[in-house]
């Protein structure tokens, strides 16, 4: 079955699927963009994605598309004309098409909105939760408002790069005082040897993370505490265990930092407990 698309207002042939040459996403990289998992088909998380987007779009002045009752309904119909049951739905919001010009384009420009949606192989994404993922460093390199989820993500393609370059599955960026700070497309996490979360305050310097957040509220659920605060490379390699969360991982756990293992270089009980009870907690839209 060909996929589909959703295109300003029109629901296409992904192949098909286009915006115009000016639009300011192509030009500047001007617009914002969410992912969510799609689980036994259920949009997970959508109103804590919602909430995200809302502050990125209100971070960068960009007006909302559409009401956020009529985008929750393209979600979910671009869910269904895919018939995606285990996945991802991604949408972006750019601040629309207009001549070449720094500068905001004229009030009343539209902005552009695209959704689309594809399947992943969940058996997959189990093995490798499984197994554990390797992940490198790489100095921070990103602009201060990273805190904002824009399509401007050059470093953190670069940096995933270097990661599969190096056999690894993620970067994590670490900053001039030697701090963690996120990786390329996930948070970070450790665990500390008396089984204490640890993972970067979401403040400043880092994205809120959707699934960060319901992490937190599966190891409220299972008893487990969690410390907001910063930790070193050294700290992430004598930790007991290590993971990231996202969208696109759930809940992964990492066995090796720079070619170093973690623990005894296996996937943490932790990380795995916390994966097991995620879906139980999080929030599950019926597509």
């Amino acid at each position: 079955m060909p996929r589909i698309a959703y295109v300003n207002g029109r629901y296409l042939p992904h192949a098909r699927a286009g915006v115009h040459i000016e639009d300011r996403g192509y030009q500047f990289a001007d617009g914002v963009y969410e992912v969510c998992e799609i689980a036994r088909g259920n949009i997970v998380d959508m109103t804590r994605h919602l909430d995200r987007l809302d502050r990125s779009l209100s971070e960068l002045r960009i007006a909302w598309p559409m009401t956020r009752r009529a985008l929750q309904r393209v979600i979910a119909e671009v869910v269904r004309r895919n018939r995606v049951a285990d996945g991802l739905v991604y949408l972006q919001v750019t601040r629309g098409a207009a001549p070449r010009d720094h500068v905001f384009p004229p009030a009343g420009t539209r902005p552009s909105l695209v959704v689309t949606a594809k399947r992943t192989d969940r058996a997959l994404l189990e093995r490798r939760a499984a197994e554990g993922v390797r992940v490198v460093t790489v100095p921070e390199n990103r602009w201060a408002r990273v805190d904002i989820k824009t399509i401007g993500l050059l470093p953190n393609v670069l940096a995933r790069q270097q990661a599969k370059e190096a056999g690894a599955a993620e970067a994590w960026f670490v900053d001039a005082q030697g701090m963690v700070t996120e990786g390329a497309a996930t948070n970070a996490w450790i665990v500390t040897r008396d089984r204490r979360l640890v993972t970067r305050p979401a403040e400043f310097g880092i994205l809120r993370g959707v699934t960060r957040a319901t992490a937190m509220d599966v190891a409220q659920r299972l008893g487990l505490a969690v410390e907001e605060r910063g930790f070193t490379v050294d700290e992430a390699m004598a930790a007991s265990e290590a993971f990231i969360s996202a969208a696109t991982t759930v809940v992964t756990p990492v066995v090796a930092i720079d070619g170093r293992a973690i623990g005894d270089g296996r996937p943490g009980e932790v990380a795995l407990s916390l994966r097991r009870a995620f879906f139980d907690v999080a929030e599950k839209t019926p597509a």
